[in-house]
């Protein structure tokens, strides 16, 4: 393992935000996402930090009467694989990117960590927007702010000049790659981000061979912003870990997929919200882009790359990229209703497993989070409604705890 981040050698004596763990006993619906389990009248007991039990009412004798009746239904907190917690979703991400101070992005940073909890969102894996995750990532940890579990890569790494230069590290040759690597482990980064491509490749082989390498040596996943064939196979080749958003492939380039088990995150949230105009004019999107992305919603056929490396036994996991132009960080239901529209997901279940259990797994959380078993942490989220009827519940969170501790 890399040295650890100088923060994390600071003793703390007592932290700011100190929310205390207890005994709950929730009795609801209850989604395990252990496959396609359902409990209709079950009760999910958190004792500390974690789960002491989950089963159906009945198995709980007497104690079932003190059980919280939620009338709803409890499932694992949800993860958010891609996002960005120092954008708030305006049209200008470069203005908003390369003029925010320091400040401004960690106010940004602690409310929206705040949206995602009262989201459901317990889990957060942070791709950049300059180096404030880093420094939020150490706010939580040191109870300095509340907030969702958070992994986070530092500085997503570029070519020079290359696409969103203006909120990432950029370098240039395989040497200043390595570098650029280093700075983000030193900084406490949790895996490493690059923007393999834009509407051409980008990096050099000798770059890219460098990035992956650095990263892998140091312990470190490496995830690939790759939206197009010839990109997504260039990266796999190399080794990446990760596809961000995926795009259109070839049959040869979802077979290397399934064959080194690359998952692919699709986002996408942007091209839904945007083009709702009641929602994407508030955040100043132009009528040009609302039209355009009322074309990409409407045509399914462009995501039919995705379906067919999702039925080849490509894994796809959830995530919104939250931030970005009118994605608001609690915009969680419109992706999950999307993914299931253009059949990346099969149905509802389908669905909430890539948020909760699927993405604990790329992120090698599996065995701690993702499913409401006995032992694992008290990731805990309470819905009203039944989301497997109406995919829309899962946007009405009651309760959210995270390791036991009542968040919301």
């Amino acid at each position: 393992m890399p040295e650890q981040a100088p923060w994390r050698f600071q003793k703390i004596i007592r932290p700011m935000v100190n929310q205390e763990t207890g005994h709950h006993l929730l009795r609801g619906r209850v989604l395990t996402c252990v496959d396609d389990q359902i409990i209709e009248d079950g009760i999910v007991e958190i004792e500390g930090s974690t789960i002491k039990k989950v089963g159906p009412a009945s198995e709980f004798g007497t104690s079932a009467d003190d059980a919280i009746q939620t009338n709803g239904t409890i499932l694992p907190g949800l993860v958010q694989s891609h996002g960005h917690l120092a954008w708030d979703g305006i049209h200008d991400l470069a203005a908003q990117a390369m003029n925010d101070a320091p400040e401004l992005s960690a106010y940004k940073c602690a409310s929206n960590m705040l949206i995602n909890l009262r989201a459901g969102v317990t889990t957060f894996r942070d791709l950049g927007m300059n180096k404030t995750n880093l420094v939020a990532k150490q706010a939580v940890a040191q109870g300095i702010f509340p907030g969702p579990r958070l992994i986070v890569c530092g500085e997503a790494i570029i070519q020079t000049g290359g696409h969103t230069y203006w909120c990432c590290r950029e370098a240039s040759g395989a040497d200043e790659m390595r570098r650029a690597v280093r700075e983000q482990v030193r900084g406490g980064a949790d895996l490493i981000k690059i923007m393999a491509c834009h509407d051409t490749l980008e990096f050099t082989d000798d770059e890219l061979e460098a990035v992956v390498d650095e990263a892998h040596r140091n312990g470190l996943t490496v995830t690939a912003h790759a939206t197009f064939d010839s990109c997504i196979s260039r990266c796999v080749l190399a080794g990446v870990d990760v596809i961000e958003h995926g795009g259109s492939m070839s049959a040869e380039t979802i077979a290397l997929l399934v064959e080194r088990n690359v998952p692919i995150v699709t986002t996408f949230a942007p091209v839904v919200v945007q083009s709702q105009p009641e929602i994407a004019r508030k955040f100043n999107i132009p009528d040009w882009k609302i039209a355009e992305r009322q074309k990409q919603v409407a045509d399914t056929s462009r995501y039919q790359g995705l379906v067919d490396a999702a039925k080849a036994g490509v894994t796809i996991v959830f995530g919104t990229d939250c931030g970005s132009p009118a994605v608001a960080h609690d915009v969680i239901a419109p992706e999950l209703a999307f993914m299931i529209k253009v059949g990346v997901k099969k149905d509802a279940y389908d669905a909430i497993r890539s948020a909760t259990i699927v993405a604990a797994r790329m992120s090698k959380l599996d065995s701690k989070i993702g499913t409401l078993e006995a032992g694992k942490l008290a990731d805990v989220i309470v819905v009203d409604g039944n989301p497997l009827e109406d995919i829309n519940a899962i946007g009405s969170v009651r309760m959210t705890f995270l390791e036991g501790k009542r968040m919301v």
